[in-house]
């Protein structure tokens, strides 16, 4: 049955493709593929030819060979697996490159663990040097608990020392970092941000959540211009070995984009970016008042959205949850944002035709800005708004209460989210909200029949930031080992069909690119990622040892590994 459905596939796509009367040789021809266009009129093939930056035809391969001039380079694929290009649709790429840079704690498995690597650093360090790292997740230590200021005295007593976890909301300090930015237990929180403080003697612990994390961090030395491109060309060579095509960039300033513009003139990066810059603020005003940047550098770069952040995140319970945390009833987390400040700005960018999309993880976040969404979309009815439909969205929707899940469809909200926070996040999830609120939680399956797309991404380098740890987190949706916790909520899992889609044609749609790419047809850019293994039938726990074979960019191989299959 299944070879009955692919040739028929196959014939509808060989019909519906364009058939001029006479043929121009393409540049490159892929045949003896196994590929999945996300096409829903034709979504099997053999072959595809590419023309300059554009894909010319799509179908089998006997149909194929009449693309094939004397200049026109032949890929045999070898029965692998060809998608769409695949889009990571939230990644913080210069900090994918920063993380290679400085000490990566990514996979530290305790306290002691972490501080091993903390000392190993800290004695090549030279006297009075800044040492900064990201990645710890006390989450996974036995006891599963914070990092202290004074956990890191031991080894580094000296040097000052500030360490981030993995979602960037919280960060540990020593007390040599602390003494630097001149905060103690007299110091008041910041608004969006929390000094965690020793409940018996009132001293800080070094635990800085949020808004409070810049108190010590605007004391270490600024990133050189080197540094910061370097990070880019880094975190960009790693995206593209890993099969991503586009990365959708949430969040950053106008230097970043800079620096992509002085690395595409270059030629020195050939990933897709889809940026956005903070706001409210500076960023966002000249965004709104200059207009966006479409399609630059061969469709490689555009800047048309503004990120704002609107809480924290669960595991440091900066995440704004409409009722206390289960595990610590004296909070319930808090917003980063003020409504007064945010909503000048949302009616700005419908005039001007800016799309917004907001950071929210907990329940009460969501809700918060859901209504402030409603209230801008309200005040500048269709008529007044630049573009009608603006595809604003929501990032992370982590925690959402049932009642606003349909709020999205009805206001045309999008839910940007990265399926690897629900295999990372159920081994606390649970004791931070309680099972009733799993209800809510990572809810990808609830979302799509309500009527929206679900684009998804990793959030890197929150998440490791690879692209087939985030599609069988989204079909299995049990962490890597196989294991899924009380209460998970397994329905809320998608098919294969809506990952492939969650990847390649949602992020499109979300950045309004739905027209020029996102699948496999004749006329959109010639975005592709080849792999290994057929990840759309293969067992779940094959798909992680899957890897990318092939990465191609407006037609370019710009990755080539072992094609063998």
């Amino acid at each position: 049955m299944k070879l009955i459905a692919l040739v028929a596939s196959l014939l509808l796509l060989t019909f519906f493709a364009p058939a001029p009367q006479r043929a121009e040789p393409a540049d490159i021809v892929f045949k003896n593929g196994n590929v999945y266009t996300a096409n829903d009129i034709a979504p099997r093939a053999q072959a595809i030819a590419v023309k300059e930056d554009r894909i010319v035809f799509v179908g089998t391969n006997a149909a194929a060979q009449k693309f094939v001039g004397p200049n026109t380079r032949v890929v045999d694929l070898k029965g692998n697996t060809v998608l769409p290009g695949f889009t990571d649709a939230h990644q913080h790429l210069s900090g994918v490159g920063q993380r290679e840079m400085t000490l990566n704690l990514e996979g530290t498995a305790s306290l002691a663990d972490l501080l091993a690597k903390l000392k190993a650093r800290v004695d090549q360090a030279k006297p009075g040097e800044w040492v900064t790292g990201r990645g710890w997740i006390e989450t996974h230590w036995q006891p599963p608990v914070f990092p202290t200021r004074w956990d890191l005295d031991k080894v580094s007593p000296n040097n000052p020392v500030i360490l981030g976890r993995a979602d960037g909301h919280g960060a540990v300090a020593n007390s040599a970092a602390l003494k630097l930015a001149g905060v103690d237990k007299s110091t008041p929180n910041p608004f969006g941000g929390e000094i965690s403080k020793d409940k018996q003697n009132g001293e800080p612990n070094g635990m800085l959540l949020d808004a409070a994390q810049g108190l010590v961090r605007r004391r270490v030395p600024q990133t050189t211009a080197a540094d910061a491109e370097r990070a880019v060309v880094l975190g960009s060579k790693r995206d593209v070995e890993l099969g991503w095509t586009q990365v959708q960039d949430a969040g950053g300033s106008w230097d970043d984009v800079d620096i992509f513009k002085k690395l595409y003139e270059a030629g020195t990066i050939k990933l897709r970016i889809y940026k956005a810059v903070y706001g409210p603020g500076p960023n966002a005003t000249r965004l709104i008042n200059d207009g966006p940047i479409i399609g630059e550098f061969g469709h490689r770069l555009t800047v048309r959205t503004i990120k704002v952040v609107s809480d924290g995140a669960l595991g440091s319970r900066g995440a704004a949850l409409l009722g206390p945390y289960s595990d610590a009833p004296e909070t319930s987390g808090f917003l980063t944002v003020k409504a007064e400040e945010l909503r000048p700005m949302l009616r700005d960018a419908l005039s001007t035709g800016i799309q917004v999309e907001t950071h929210a993880i907990g329940d009460r976040a969501n809700r918060f800005i859901l209504d402030e969404y409603e209230a801008a979309l309200k005040a500048v009815p269709p008529a007044e708004r630049k573009i009608v439909n603006p595809r604003w969205r929501v990032e992370h929707a982590q925690i959402v209460n049932p009642a606003d899940i349909p709020r999205f469809a009805k206001l045309g909200i999008i839910p940007s989210m990265q399926p690897s926070h629900a295999i990372g996040d159920l081994f606390f999830a649970p004791s931070r909200l309680g099972i009733a609120r799993l209800a809510g939680a990572y809810a990808w399956e609830s979302f799509i029949k309500s009527g929206v797309v679900v684009p998804g991404g990793s959030d890197a380098p929150v998440e490791r930031g690879e692209p087939m740890i985030e599609f069988y987190a989204a079909v299995a949706r049990k962490d890597q080992k196989g294991f899924s916790g009380e209460g998970w909520h397994p329905e809320e899992a998608v098919t294969r069909e809506q990952a492939l889609k969650m990847f390649t044609i949602w992020p499109a749609y979300a950045a309004f690119e739905d027209k020029l790419r996102g699948t496999i047809e004749a006329g959109k850019l010639a975005d592709l990622t080849i792999l290994s293994a057929d990840i759309m039938t293969i067992p779940a726990p094959e798909i992680l040892k899957t890897r990318c074979v092939m990465t191609v960019i407006n037609g370019e191989i710009v990755y080539e590994g072992n094609t063998k299959p």
